[in-house]
């Protein structure tokens, strides 16, 4: 076991989050019952945002970025988990209040690990990561839900979160539109599954409070003006997931005529805080449902090194797909 290791920290610096490449020691991580050796993390928005420093994510600074890790397990202090098994971390408060999986080790609580389905490498568990596991939670939400028909729309759909999503939505035989403001990107999201497009634009733009039924269920990682356009042209008894505000935390112009008219329903999907259980479905979702030709098509592989390259990058909305972090180099 190496007695020094590089990681992402982030630090408070005059007052502004700074994140510094650092070498740690065992000693210097949290003093938690499950030690991981992490092989790799991800990149996901929430990340662009905390490495950057563009928005004060990490809450009790110094603390290892990364909200994913995927790895084995070289020590325990549990019953529940014992040395060489392979687990995942989505969430639960890493590089918010917890150190996370920008490292090569991570000391973390045992229940906040989820056993690596069989059918994955810790690298597919960390290319579908926070993003494809919270795009499972959405597709168990609107099913849930009882939708089972109709074209399901799936905004930010060449982001992580939808480029899931339109993958998950696509197996399950769904018809697939996405909405993206890439043009460029169409040919990728085909491969994944989508059937048709929609502008970005045209999602964005402020409409009526009912407009022409056009989708029976979405899936949301806008925010914005979007999911209220959305909403407003969801089929009778239909759903949109909420899950992200990669463009605004706002809902201008919202009424709740699409409610009471047509039986549509918001459902407000949280990854980071989701109990095992929803965990674990969407986990057996992912392993039942996800094709890893799709996956892999989606998938990119970098250095822990550009990680603040990478950063922002995310941020300017360059980045297509899911990005896995080796975190040894």
């Amino acid at each position: 076991m190496a007695e020094r290791f590089q990681a992402l920290v982030v630090e408070e610096i005059d007052g502004k989050p700074s994140a510094q490449f650092k070498s740690l020691s065992m000693d210097d991580l949290p003093a938690h019952d499950v030690l991981v050796q992490v092989e790799y993390s991800t990149l996901n928005y929430k990340d662009g945002l905390a490495v950057s420093g563009k928005q004060k994510i990490v809450r009790k600074p110094p603390l290892v970025a990364g909200i994913d890790l995927a790895g084995t397990v070289v020590e325990s202090r549990s019953a529940e988990f014992k040395p060489g098994e392979r687990v995942v971390v989505n969430g639960w408060g890493l590089s918010e209040t917890q150190s996370g999986g920008y490292t090569r080790y991570q000391r973390v609580k045992p229940e906040w690990l989820t056993r690596i389905p069989g059918r994955f490498s810790t690298k597919q568990a960390m290319a579908i990561g926070t993003a494809g596991y919270t795009s499972a939670l959405c597709m168990e939400a609107i099913e849930k839900w009882g939708v089972r028909n109709g074209p399901v729309l799936v905004t930010g759909a060449a982001g992580g979160v939808g480029s899931m999503a339109v993958a998950l939505a696509a197996a399950r035989g769904y018809s697939v539109t996405a909405s993206t403001g890439r043009p460029a990107v169409h040919d990728y999201l085909q491969k994944l599954g989508a059937s048709a497009f929609v502008s970005r634009e045209e999602l964005a733009a402020e409409g009526g409070p009912l407009q022409k039924e056009r989708w029976g269920a979405a899936i949301d990682a806008v925010g914005g003006q979007t999911p209220v356009n959305v909403l407003s042209q969801t089929l009778y008894g239909g759903a949109v997931a909420a899950c992200g505000l990669a463009g605004n935390a706002k809902m201008p112009n919202a009424t709740v005529l699409p409610h009471i008219l047509r039986g549509v329903a918001l459902l407000g999907v949280d990854s980071v805080m989701a109990p095992r259980a929803a965990r674990q479905a969407a986990w057996d979702r992912l392993a039942r449902d996800l094709d890893p030709d799709r996956l892999a098509a989606a998938t990119t592989e970098e250095p822990m090194s550009k990680l603040p390259q990478l950063a922002n990058q995310i941020l300017s909305g360059e980045v297509r797909g899911r990005i896995v972090i080796d975190v040894t180099r």
